[in-house]
């Protein structure tokens, strides 16, 4: 929190358009471009084209043939944004091309370079994030509001369901951020009212964000997710697919590791794990910090101020109020409900999935694969973020569940 010394008055709750946090869309990017200025049209054609390329097997070939772009035309941040989600999902289909048994040790100088620069402008890592795939891959399809990705990988219908299933838990969780802000205000106040309104508010936007999460069940296909969308997913870190990780050629000569995308990188579950005082074990709390990496860092900085600020659940301990302390334990019975659910849903979409390929019972929709009809298996028991998927799900779930706060 920002503090004066020269005033007696409390200090300001954080303002949200300091963190590039939208009052309508949370973390989500308002209203994101889609098409990039012409100089980029090469890589706009490509990324149109990306299931085609890569199922077909062309997208590496026409990768060489693509000319190295300067980044310098590249201006504010909603083109950069664009960028680097071009380019991520373009860097995804190169990598995986042709399956976990067919990667690649190169990422081409003229791919690298521009990934590169723009990546070290936003402050973001050269590699598909949760930031990419969401909260910059969405627009409007049409007036009513129906949404559409900007760009896509293959997945067909289940991969544009998983991405919009995604966003719209990030979209309920607006309230929530929203009341997290009034409640860290109501505290320096003194303000017990407006406290537990917001307290029920951040719970109702939880329960909300679950609500959404039942939707993948009606959108996303089991079989062709983990067959077909998890490997262009998966990083080149801790994948024993990828043991010695990428050269970015033109960057480094040495190969550089980085995490797949993963629901570990979405601000908002770290933004109320850190309000709600949740204290997650060593080495699960090691993994989340380290994806915290993996956000675009106005909204890291989020999380560390709500890190820094005063402790909420130290002001409802010392309050002694019934009412408060009903309000925080729904917030975290609610929170703890999300991640149980979300163990239920990794069950269905990777383990079961992954049993069922592995029994060659997969059906049709597996020989669609990048692998040419096998399915992956480096990270059968590993999220793509590169976690041990199961016992650091059970764990956040746990301890979650442990912030309650007893009679």
């Amino acid at each position: 929190m920002e503090t004066s010394h020269d005033t007696e008055e409390p200090p300001l709750p954080l303002a949200l358009a300091r963190f590039q946090v939208s009052e309508e869309f949370g973390f989500l990017l308002p209203d994101p471009l889609t098409e990039l200025p012409a100089p980029y049209g090469i890589w706009m054609d490509i990324a149109h084209e990306l299931p085609q390329l890569i199922t077909s097997h062309q997208l590496r070939s026409r990768i060489h043939q693509m000319p190295q772009l300067s980044t310098q035309h590249l201006r504010g941040h909603e083109e950069l944004h664009l960028a680097h989600l071009v380019l991520s999902f373009i860097t995804m289909g190169y990598v995986w091309q042709e399956g976990e048994e067919g990667t690649v040790q190169v990422l081409p100088r003229n791919l690298a370079v521009p990934y590169w620069e723009v990546s070290q402008i936003l402050g973001l890592p050269p590699i598909l994030s949760h930031a990419d795939f969401v909260l910059v891959n969405w627009r409007r399809k049409d007036p009513s509001g129906n949404l559409d990705t900007i760009v896509a990988l293959p997945g067909g219908e289940s991969l544009r369901g998983f991405i919009l299933v995604t966003l719209l838990v990030e979209k309920a969780a607006v309230p929530g951020i929203k009341a997290v802000i009034q409640a860290l205000g109501a505290i320096l106040q003194g303000d017990e009212e407006t406290l537990h309104r917001a307290l029920e508010e951040l719970a109702g936007a939880i329960e909300a964000m679950s609500e959404a999460l039942r939707r993948m069940h009606d959108y996303v296909d089991p079989e062709v997710f983990y067959t077909v969308i998890r490997i262009f997913l998966s990083g080149w870190k801790d994948n024993p697919a990828m043991p010695h990780g990428l050269v970015y050629e033109g960057v480094s000569p040495e190969p550089m590791a980085y995490s797949g995308g993963s629901a570990a990188q979405s601000t908002v579950l770290h933004a109320f794990d850190e309000f709600l005082g949740i204290c997650h074990r060593e080495d699960s709390a090691a993994f989340l910090h380290r994806m915290r990496d993996y956000m675009p860092p106005p909204h890291r900085a989020f999380v560390e101020e709500i890190h820094g600020a005063v402790s909420l659940k130290q002001h409802v301990l010392s309050s002694g109020a019934a009412r408060l302390r009903a309000a925080f334990n729904r917030c975290v019975a609610a929170l703890t409900d999300f991640r149980s659910y979300h163990i239920a849903i990794v069950t269905k979409y990777i383990s079961i999935a992954a049993a069922r390929a592995k029994a060659g019972r997969a059906g049709p929709t597996t020989r669609a694969g990048p692998s040419a009809g096998k399915p992956p298996s480096a990270l059968e028991a590993k999220g793509t973020g590169g976690s041990h998927i199961f016992s650091f799900l059970k764990s956040i779930r746990d301890t979650t569940r442990e912030g309650m706060i007893s009679a």
